[in-house]
């Protein structure tokens, strides 16, 4: 079909022609030439004026003898016939079909052309998606999942937010849309590691202790002086494999007084309960054909920073020695554990930087996803020779993209801030940016906002409920009463309960924290989720021989029944296995930092079946509590717990 003539002013780059049947914005049209035959071109904007609408276009090129898409040398003649291109001429000249490797992502915008991503490109090139919040980012990257598993390549997701592991069940909500692809609904077999307290539903994830001096100083949450190095170095040397609890010994018999910050760095690794003697297998992450996701929902974003850090570490390290298959590394919010160096350095930064400049060399390919892309280290970006670019608005991240993806023209640049949910620019696909309808996913979405207005009671009704009920100061399990239900074998009747507890603020040697301290009986709540509590000795009431028995058990020395005084045993201090004392582990030995809470209490209107009045008041829990440390204030508040009857 004709759509116009050329007018005005030609190039070899672009030229406009005066519109004389309908035609949109970003069409593609061919265009004969006497030297080239058919050339490849596309409508980059339109005017319009009381005379009439103008097209502006750029010019794609021609495909050569080669295979090659070429740009012209020559400028159309004016005059020269508009068409609209057929199919069949797009296919050919930017050859969509990357064959055996190619996975399907949608289809070509305004067109019934399939759009498929070279996944061994990908494995060896890396790619980027970027978007900002809500347009669409993690469906796009949960179908480019789907394809990568359906090639059997063996994939690693890092999931800050536990979005993807809904790709287990089936999509049953979009059956028509994935009929119009030709799809069918699927679930996916994927392992999931996290922590098992915060997501029940996961295998626990733990880093091995085989680290070397240089990674633990890494990890240190804070940098080290001069003096306080040579004072850690001290004490590794006389240690063959890490070993924290050693470690704090060794470091207890130095003399300086350099080591105290030390201890309290090294407790707080410890005290993170991510390392073991019997950590996560990487064999069983990356295995032939199969799925890992590493759930870091819930986790602070130091925690998260040392897992990212030491997992790519290893991997990259094991992928190099070629003991594990090539593999996919999928990266979520990659700005948070890579981000531009005027935001500042991660623990993950560098090991990130590092595959993204020669992962591809050794068969470990990265996808960067993010919604803030001025916010990503451009080196990394730079690498990514496959962009998926989904609706951006903020001009920072607008200018950022521009700066790292070739073929984005200004007319492009616009068209990103008006993209729709669901469509995207391809680019690195061919030497142009795709604009693209991305396909129905096979599998669930886990990825959806919560939706505040659902089920809305009547506001008048809400109003009224609302002024009956109370506000508290309150601290919520991980766990929800959905979670519990969804967790039980049968149906199960949840009771809420509303325990009286003060979160004491802290000082040790100038390292401040909280702790939460329940007021029934005055324990220290050490684990909130189940609701775990560990008592507090009273040091007062001991006597000088009871304080040197029990410093020389928490020494690991060995102490026999003859020299436990009577009156310590009746405590329950201690508790005997086999020919050994050790510390009972019902109370509180160590330094009181170890069993910091790191909650603030949220003013609620909460529906409970109880609350449960206090026994101790917060004068005494503060009086007891400066036995052990500094209290500087204490705060009231209710521990949420969640009873099944």
């Amino acid at each position: 079909m004709i759509l116009g003539r050329i007018i005005g002013k030609v190039t070899t780059t672009d030229f406009s022609f005066k519109i004389e049947k309908e035609t949109k914005k970003f069409e593609y049209i061919q265009v004969y030439h006497t030297a080239y035959d058919y050339v490849l071109c596309q409508i980059v904007e339109i005017e319009k004026d009381k005379d009439g609408s103008i097209a502006k276009c750029k010019i794609i090129g021609y495909k050569d003898k080669d295979g090659k898409i070429k740009q012209i040398r020559i400028p159309f003649e004016p005059g020269t016939e508009i068409l609209e291109a057929e199919d069949d001429f797009i296919k050919e000249v930017i050859q969509l079909d990357a064959g055996e490797t190619g996975g399907f992502i949608g289809k070509l915008e305004g067109r019934d052309i399939d759009i498929h991503l070279d996944l061994k490109k990908l494995l060896t090139k890396h790619a980027a998606v970027l978007a900002k919040s809500g347009a669409g980012k993690s469906y796009t990257v949960g179908v480019l999942v789907e394809e990568i598993l359906d090639k059997k390549i063996p994939l690693l997701i890092i999931d800050p937010h536990g979005e993807y592991s809904k790709m287990k069940e089936e999509n049953t909500k979009e059956s028509e849309g994935l009929a119009k692809f030709g799809l069918k609904p699927k679930g996916y077999d994927i392992n999931e590691f996290g922590d098992e307290k915060i997501n029940p539903n996961v295998k626990p994830l733990k880093l091995t202790k085989d680290i070397s001096h240089s990674e633990l100083i890494h990890l240190l949450p804070t940098k080290l002086s001069s003096t306080q190095l040579g004072v850690l170095y001290s004490a590794l040397k006389n240690i063959d494999k890490l070993n924290f609890n050693q470690l704090l010994l060794e470091l207890e018999q130095d003399e300086s007084a350099a080591k105290w910050n030390i201890i309290n760095v090294i407790e707080y690794l410890n005290n993170l309960e991510i390392f073991s003697d019997s950590p996560t297998q990487y064999s069983e992450l990356i295995k032939s054909g199969s799925c890992s996701i590493i759930n870091l929902k819930g986790m602070s974003p130091d925690i998260q920073e040392i897992i990212v850090y030491k997992l790519c570490k290893d991997l990259f390290e094991l992928r190099k020695k070629n003991e594990i298959p090539p593999f996919f590394l999928i990266l979520e919010e990659c700005h948070n554990f890579c981000p531009e160096r005027s935001f500042g350095e991660t623990k993950s930064s560098k090991i990130l930087r590092t595959i993204a400049s020669e992962g591809r060399k050794f068969g470990l390919g990265l996808c960067a996803i993010s919604q803030r892309p001025a916010r990503v280290d451009k080196s990394i970006l730079s690498q990514c020779t496959t962009q998926i670019i989904l609706k951006v608005t903020n001009p920072n991240d607008l200018k950022a993209i521009s700066n790292s993806v070739e073929g984005i023209t200004a007319e492009s640049e616009k068209e990103i801030q008006n993209l729709a949910i669901g469509s995207a620019i391809i680019a690195g696909i061919v030497d142009i940016p795709l604009f693209v309808n991305i396909r129905t996913r096979k599998s669930a979405h886990g990825g959806e906002a919560v939706n505040i207005l659902e089920e809305r009671k009547d506001v008048i009704d809400e109003i009224k409920e609302f002024e009956n009920q109370e506000m508290l100061p309150v601290i919520k399990p991980g766990t929800s009463i959905k979670d519990i239900k969804l967790m039980a074998e049968q149906e199960v009747t949840i009771k809420t309960v509303l325990i009286p507890a003060v979160l004491a603020s802290c000082d040790e040697k100038g390292q401040e924290f909280n702790v939460l301290i329940e007021m029934i009986e005055g324990s220290v709540v050490v684990n909130k989720d189940n609701f775990i509590c560990k008592k507090l000795p009273e040091l007062n009431e001991l006597n000088n021989e009871e304080v040197n028995v029990l410093r020389k058990v928490f020494s690991n020395k060995v102490v026999t029944s003859e020299e436990i005084p009577a009156s310590l045993k009746e405590k329950n201090y201690l508790v005997k296995e086999g020919d050994k004392y050790l510390l009972s582990d019902q109370y509180i030995f160590s330094k009181l930092s170890n069993s910091a809470n790191f909650d603030n209490p949220e003013f609620l209107s909460i529906e409970y079946n109880e609350k449960l009045e206090a026994n101790i008041s917060s004068d005494q829990v503060k009086e007891k509590l400066s036995s052990f440390t500094k209290v500087k204030s204490v705060k009231d508040c209710f521990i949420v717990k969640y009873e099944v009857v």
